[in-house]
């Protein structure tokens, strides 16, 4: 079965895929994933890179092949595309092939807010999104489902490109400083090099969801943004891949896994950041999802 990128968006929905995030990361902070740390083939360093990306448990086999090229970003061409392969995990048989970008595309931003829902306040109202791209724009609907969001700030490096996101979503564009102070949630999805995020803008209690730079020499959050409280999605790959984790020394509370799984408490009061690199568990969880909805769909056709 060849699944393309219309028949994945037709298959996701946010709400199950939420809660698929939720227990595919707890399943692996359970240590019941076996999954390698992404192999990543640098190509050309700072425009070109390949990720190799397998992983099994009970629900779902397979991997997840990435190409991820940030010299694409404003040129019409994703900077990240995708195949996954998904095999029965008990027999080894192939069931199918589908694109990956959208399911990067959503499984990020839907594991964001899965974190989301467990640290951040509940009254949140005020989101913040730095960077204009496509992570930013599924944040913006994956978040909105968990929390209620009076307003939207979006900043980017390119300001004509916050203008034009701010006009598509009906928010507001403006400076980084102004769009994080104040602000609840707070989404960084750039691939930026040096930090676009100050640790003294931040307001106390303040959550943040850093999903981009996800190389070991690149950061989003200065240090003073990583000596809050850190939550990761594996301890393993951010110490590897995640340059704020890196460079910072922050230390590490918690996977979100484990607070998912009932391991450890959520830090619900304090000032939060949750880096997320992304783990090939959370394809397979989705693209398990994909799966499923279309062989049923193929059984009443």
């Amino acid at each position: 079965m060849y699944l393309d990128e219309a028949r994945v968006r037709a298959a996701l929905d946010w709400e199950s895929l939420i809660t698929a995030m939720k227990g595919a990361l707890a399943e692996f902070s359970r240590g019941r994933v076996l999954q390698p740390v992404r192999n990543m083939l640098t190509i050309e360093e700072g425009k070109r890179y390949l990720g190799i990306m397998p992983a099994a448990y009970e629900q779902a086999m397979g991997l997840k092949v990435v190409s991820f090229y940030p010299g694409n970003a404003g040129t019409g061409i994703p900077t990240h595309m995708a195949m996954i392969l998904l095999f029965r995990p008990e027999t080894g048989e192939p069931l199918a092939v589908m694109d990956g970008r959208l399911i990067t595309e959503m499984r990020t931003a839907a594991v964001s807010a899965a974190a989301t829902e467990m640290l951040a306040a509940p009254e949140s109202h005020v989101l913040a999104l730095l960077g204009s791209g496509v992570q930013a724009k599924a944040h913006l609907e994956a978040l909105t489902r968990i929390r209620k969001f009076d307003e939207v700030r979006v900043w980017s490096r390119k300001p004509e490109h916050a203008k034009r996101f701010a006009e598509e979503h009906s928010v507001t564009a403006m400076e980084a400083e102004a769009a994080v102070r104040g602000a609840d949630v707070i989404v960084t999805a750039t691939s930026a090099v040096e930090p676009i995020l100050r640790g003294r803008w931040l307001k106390p209690g303040a959550h943040v969801n850093a999903v981009g730079s996800p190389r070991p020499t690149w950061r989003e959050l200065d240090d003073d943004a990583m000596a809050n409280v850190l939550v990761v999605d594996s301890r393993e790959a951010v110490l590897k891949e995640s340059g704020d984790v890196i460079l910072s020394k922050a230390p590490i509370h918690a996977e979100i896994g484990e607070i998912f799984a009932g391991l450890k408490e959520a830090p619900t009061t304090e000032t939060t950041v949750f880096k997320s690199v992304g783990i090939a568990v959370e394809d397979l969880a989705a693209a398990q999802l994909v799966y499923e909805c279309c062989t049923v769909a193929a059984r009443h056709s």
